[in-house]
């Protein structure tokens, strides 16, 4: 019985945190002009912010990758990842980031200090925005079904719909990945926390 018990709470456990969204900020109704991140005039601009120590956004990388190839060349995609200033080049240099900037059409760069993460109000690893050419946001939200797991979900089929000029079932979904920025030290963003 006692067996029985700890296999229970055990997966209980894991279902619960497979299934916890991270924090999502402010997200702006359109670009925000402060962005150093280039808007497409004549398309669509898909932004994710990520942190590149992440074990949950690895399933992320895989959803851009199964998007992209749907909408080939109907959008600008690009994938910010955390890197804080004081680090040095190894920080960021992970296959995390290797495996997104392999995928056609995603642009991939440094977000310093999540200055950008914080315009877009992302706060959890994994986080996509889809904008108009015109800059109005379509979408926010994650594009996984919960905590690094790929495979068909409402975030996914939402970006694919708008893209294609379809309405989508829902124009916001949760997020599932690390926090981006440590609270505590929200200058500094060194390290990948998943809630627990």
């Amino acid at each position: 019985m006692a067996w029985i018990a700890a296999v229970s709470l055990g997966l209980r456990t894991l279902l619960s945190y497979e299934s916890a969204p991270g924090q999502v900020g402010t997200v702006p109704h359109d670009w925000p002009s402060a962005s150093k991140i280039e808007r497409a005039s004549d398309r669509m601009t898909l932004i994710m912010l990520a942190h590149p120590h992440c074990p949950c956004t690895r399933a992320s990388i895989n959803e851009l990758a199964q998007i992209m190839a749907q909408i080939q060349g109907k959008v600008r995609a690009h994938v910010l990842f955390l890197k804080p200033q004081d680090s040095d080049s190894s920080w960021d240099d992970t296959d995390l980031r290797r495996s997104a900037a392999a995928i056609p059409g995603v642009t991939v760069s440094s977000d310093v200090d999540g200055t950008e993460a914080r315009l877009f109000g992302a706060e959890t690893s994994g986080h996509a925005l889809l904008f108009d050419s015109a800059g109005r946001r379509l979408f926010s939200g994650g594009i996984t079904g919960s905590r690094g797991h790929s495979g068909d979900n409402v975030g996914e089929s939402a970006i694919v719909a708008l893209v294609n000029d379809h309405a989508a079932a829902r124009t916001s979904t949760l997020v599932f990945g690390c926090a981006l920025l440590d609270r505590h030290q929200p200058e500094k963003g060194a390290s990948a926390s998943c809630p627990n």
